[in-house]
């Protein structure tokens, strides 16, 4: 994918003047680099792919080394992500568990689930009484609370 590339201090001075001066794209194939100089040396751009490198005066020579893309980083980790998410579908499927929002392509599948059933008035009955009981028991403990603070 990436890597570093020596280059001869001859050839990339030689290359300077011409793609230096020059702010347009180059329209041959030998103006396919552009440079600017920076504290550490150059930043070379490839004039093809976009790829921004910095490149260096080292003990071995010149050498040109790739700038971190973070749009390539990104996109590298959600092509990793949709493939992981479609390896965990397919085995939630493999499994017969239908993924939440179904699979792709298919309708959502019906479930053999009763509708959803009130509760009768005995149970709303029994549900109330259980909360006044609770309610009873909140107000006392607030009450002896207050009796011991005072």
């Amino acid at each position: 994918m990436t890597r570093s590339s020596t280059m001869p201090l001859a050839l990339l001075l030689a290359a300077l003047p011409v793609t230096v001066s020059a702010q347009s794209a180059p329209d041959t194939e030998n103006g396919r680099y552009s440079f600017n100089r920076i504290d550490e040396g150059y930043l070379r751009l490839d004039q093809r792919t976009g790829q921004v490198s910095i490149c260096s005066s080292r003990a071995m020579g010149w050498s040109c080394h790739p700038v971190p893309d973070e749009r390539a980083a990104l996109e590298e980790e959600i092509a990793r992500l949709q493939r992981d998410n479609a390896a965990l579908k397919k085995e939630m499927l493999a499994r017969g568990i239908t993924p939440p929002g179904g699979q792709a392509g298919q309708p959502p599948a019906t479930s053999d689930k009763p509708a959803l059933k009130m509760p009768s008035d005995a149970d709303l009955d029994r549900a109330m009484a259980a909360m006044e009981r609770l309610w009873k028991r909140l107000v006392e403990m607030v009450q002896r609370w207050q009796r011991e603070i005072i």
